[in-house]
């Protein structure tokens, strides 16, 4: 293990690697609630059994992968806005089935694939501005929150002002508005794990007071395995010229976040080289694409890396092996399945026009939270460079507002090509800026394109 791992030459040791292991996946184990509670959203066709079954598998294969090909603290599970794209966006807003939005994850990983196989996401990077590349990451954490207030119930639809604050009086929404409260504590005092233990704090709650009901058992050997393969039967069907723009918006946001991660904590654990760059980076990207087609193939929606492996690094993890035990940690979290029922279950709960709505009191702070940390990097947008800002600003007003991703991408290249035209500085966008923009452009006027050729 000393010499497959290199703990000598990384200045580790066994203990250390695990105890890093062990901090990362307490970082990051919210996952495993919250991904069954959003793509098992009333209405998608995804069982929560089946989509937790799904989540650690696909978490458990990857962040091993990674541990043993790549030998980097590196954990990976299925990304938070991403899912949320699945959910919401693609079965729930454009009607497909989840078995086709699934597919089309499989199909945005093979994408990275090639992409990275052939040493052309250089040139991707390159193209994109980078004040649009962390507009993006703030809308979705915008996007995440929302869905975050929408789920506990603080903030309903309402027919006058589209939204409006929630019924207090509820006691669901009392327990995801004290979930929240007892959450951002934890997260403010610094507690490592913070979020899981608001997750469980919040349940626990919960069950005392009456509000979401006991598990009728704790562990459950008989797998929900429904989702499994889905992605991969469907991919014919996600094969549409009108979900190019989807695909492109998902692959955008996944394949950045990546790099992003990679780099923070590689910069985190002192294992960049002298020019700032991850020696085997290619195979750590490797191995990131090959977990978001895994992902789509199991149900468990697009499988990306983790900042929370930072948490790990800090503990002083600084190979491959803090990775594997991670992904073992997943699958010993397999037979909990009743619980994650309970814990990422709906409530119904009556809506302000007399109808039932359905919230998830549990999850809903967790995803709050994490719309929160994602949304810090607006502090690196330049907002009085107005070429760029514009842009940005756009994009993060729309992606949320839309509750589509793509529109928000849309949104932010096609703004800033039109500005830098506007201004005569043709040669400053990337041509493969204004091919994209085109086609996002094409993409929101299509419905009128076919209405005057019919």
């Amino acid at each position: 293990m000393e010499n497959f791992f290199r703990f000598s030459e990384r200045g580790t040791t066994l203990r250390t690697e695990i105890i890093a292991g062990l901090t990362t996946f307490m970082t990051m184990a919210y996952i495993i609630f919250v991904n069954p509670a959003i793509l098992g959203t009333e209405g998608t066709g995804l069982s929560i059994e089946g989509v937790f079954f799904a989540t650690c598998l696909a978490a458990a294969a990857t962040t091993i992968a990674m541990g043993i090909l790549a030998n980097y603290p590196i954990a990976l599970a299925p990304g938070l806005g991403l899912n949320a794209v699945v959910a919401f966006t693609l079965i729930l807003g454009m009607g497909l089935p989840w078995q086709t939005a699934m597919a089309v994850i499989v199909i945005e990983g093979i994408v990275i694939f090639i992409l990275v196989l052939t040493n052309l996401r250089e040139a991707v990077l390159n193209a994109i501005p980078l004040p649009l590349k962390f507009a993006i990451a703030v809308g979705i954490g915008l996007f995440i929150a929302f869905i975050g207030l929408r789920n506990g119930g603080i903030v309903v639809a309402d027919p006058v002002t589209y939204v409006t604050l929630g019924d207090f009086t509820q006691p669901a929404v009392l327990l995801a508005a004290g979930g929240l409260a007892f959450t951002m504590a934890m997260i403010a005092w610094g507690v490592r794990g913070g979020i899981l233990i608001g997750i469980v704090g919040t349940a626990v709650a919960g069950m005392v007071f009456g509000i979401i009901p006991l598990p009728e058992e704790v562990v459950d050997f008989r797998f929900d395995t429904s989702t499994i393969g889905g992605g991969i039967t469907a991919i014919p069907d996600a094969l549409q010229v009108t979900l190019i723009p989807i695909i492109f918006a998902l692959f955008m946001t996944d394949f950045f976040d990546t790099v992003g991660t990679v780099i923070a904590v590689g910069q985190e654990g002192g294992l960049l080289d002298e020019e700032g760059r991850l020696p085997g980076m290619k195979r750590v990207l490797l191995v990131d694409s090959l977990g978001t087609i895994a992902g789509g193939a199991t149900g468990a929606s697009s499988v990306t890396s983790y900042i929370e492996s930072g948490s790990g690094v800090a503990e002083g993890g600084r190979t491959g092996l803090a990775s594997v035990v991670v992904g073992l940690l997943f699958l010993l979290a397999l037979p909990f399945a009743p619980v994650i029922a309970v814990v990422g279950g709906s409530i119904p709960i009556p809506g302000p026009n007399g109808e039932e709505i359905l919230v998830s009191p549990v999850t809903a702070p967790a995803l709050i939270v994490v719309g929160f940390l994602m949304m810090t990097a607006v502090r690196f947008i330049p907002w009085d460079d107005f070429e760029s800002s514009i842009p940005a600003f756009l994009t993060i007003l729309t992606l949320p507002l839309t509750f589509n991703i793509a529109y928000g991408i849309g949104f932010g290249f096609i703004s800033y090509v039109v500005i830098k035209v506007a201004r005569g500085k043709f040669k400053e966008v990337h041509p493969f800026m204004y091919v994209v923009a085109v086609l996002f452009a094409m993409d929101f006027v299509s419905d009128y394109i076919q209405g005057l050729l019919s």
